[in-house]
């Protein structure tokens, strides 16, 4: 049996670092100039050597972006189910050891959410919650898909990670992606981040896609949590991730999410910043390295970013997001799991992205013509 695992343990952490900062603008250049990058060459474009070549790496993704999405950009929702969770993480406002009051939204409720995101033209949810087996395991899933699959061509979940027959079993009543992120992929630093609870097992997350792709999955999205760690390694571990598994489950879609550490309740400062130059770099190099690949940006990136990155690789983009059981009509005022920074309307982004060149659309070769 495949296992992306026994791949990850032929790398060093310390040592593949190392060979990133050590690419020259040689190397850049040379990745630059072919069709077809291997693993080599995306060191190279997230290396430093890379910077000053930002300007060329950003024509180059919005080319083929362009080519191969066309004008195109797909809108989603977040939609919290619950923020009870069994984890220590140091970094989640969710944390079991956060003193905040807990919510898992009843079936009224969600079908609640679910009204005030069709008013807004959604027709792509992404189902999240807190990793709590006992309160919101499959059996919880089953029944939320159940009841909102009529509503959404596009049902995802960002949850706990899930045997192989229970991701299975939520395929079959209509479940269509799954992100799951590693966090970092520093064996040493995820156990410090994760001392206690199901998610400080580093194996069964990185085990986690496998499971994935061997359930038949339509689509899976990988990431890393930018700030525990050097953002570069962890990059490359995504996409030597990435690789394996497109190679191993060639008949599943992938994501690319890029999510940088945000303030919430309880919060832990980032170990190692991530600039918004080295971001709009890190998404060119992704889209360089594999064209085909959906890269997605959420709300925790602020207004002015965002309205500058939409041209330069994304394909799919969140807005007005909650992050908070309830929070677009049932509970607006509970806590939230991290800060939100782009907190634009919905109809507001939509703008922003026609006055971009874009077309929005809500559903897959589908365009929704009002909002």
């Amino acid at each position: 049996m495949s296992h992306f695992k026994s791949l990850f343990d032929t790398y060093n952490w310390d040592f593949t670092l190392a060979s990133i900062y050590d690419k020259t603008e040689v190397e850049v250049k040379n990745a630059l100039a072919k069709d077809k990058l291997d693993l080599e060459d995306f060191k190279a474009l997230i290396s430093p050597a890379a910077q000053p070549f930002l300007e060329q790496m950003a024509q180059k993704s919005q080319q083929l972006t362009k080519k191969r999405f066309g004008n195109t950009i797909q809108m989603y929702a977040p939609m919290y189910l619950s923020n009870e969770c069994q984890n220590i993480c140091t970094y989640c406002g969710f944390s079991m050891t956060n003193k905040i009051p807990r919510r898992t939204l009843t079936d009224a409720e969600i079908l609640k959410e679910v009204a005030f995101l069709k008013n807004k033209g959604y027709d792509h949810i992404l189902l999240v919650t807190g990793e709590a087996n006992r309160t919101v395991g499959v059996h919880y899933l089953k029944n939320a898909i159940q009841l909102i699959r009529s509503q959404f061509s596009n049902i995802t979940i960002e949850v706990q990670p899930l045997h192989q027959e229970e991701y299975e079993l939520l395929v079959q009543n209509g479940l269509y992606a799954v992100l799951v992120y590693q966090e970092t992929y520093n064996r040493e630093e995820y156990k410090k981040h994760h001392p206690k609870g199901k998610k400080s097992n580093f194996d069964y997350r990185l085990d986690t896609p496998d499971r994935l792709g061997k359930s038949g999955i339509h689509k899976i999205g990988l990431g890393a949590l930018f700030g525990l760690e050097d953002w570069r390694a962890d990059s490359f571990f995504t996409a030597l991730h990435l690789q394996y598994l497109q190679k191993t489950y060639w008949k599943t879609k992938y994501s690319i999410s890029f999510p940088r550490l945000r303030p919430h309740s309880g919060g832990l400062e980032p170990k190692v910043a991530m600039s918004d130059h080295d971001l709009v770099q890190l998404i060119c190099a992704f889209r360089l390295f594999n064209e085909d690949v959906e890269l997605s940006m959420s709300t925790r990136e602020s207004e002015i970013f965002r309205n500058h990155i939409v041209n330069l690789g994304i394909t799919s983009i969140s807005a007005e997001s909650k992050t908070n059981p309830g929070g677009y009509a049932v509970a607006p005022q509970s806590l939230e799991q991290f800060e939100i920074s782009d907190e634009r309307s919905t109809e507001t982004i939509v703008e922003m992205l026609k006055s971009n060149g874009l077309e929005v659309v809500w559903k897959d070769w589908e365009q929704f013509e009002s909002v």
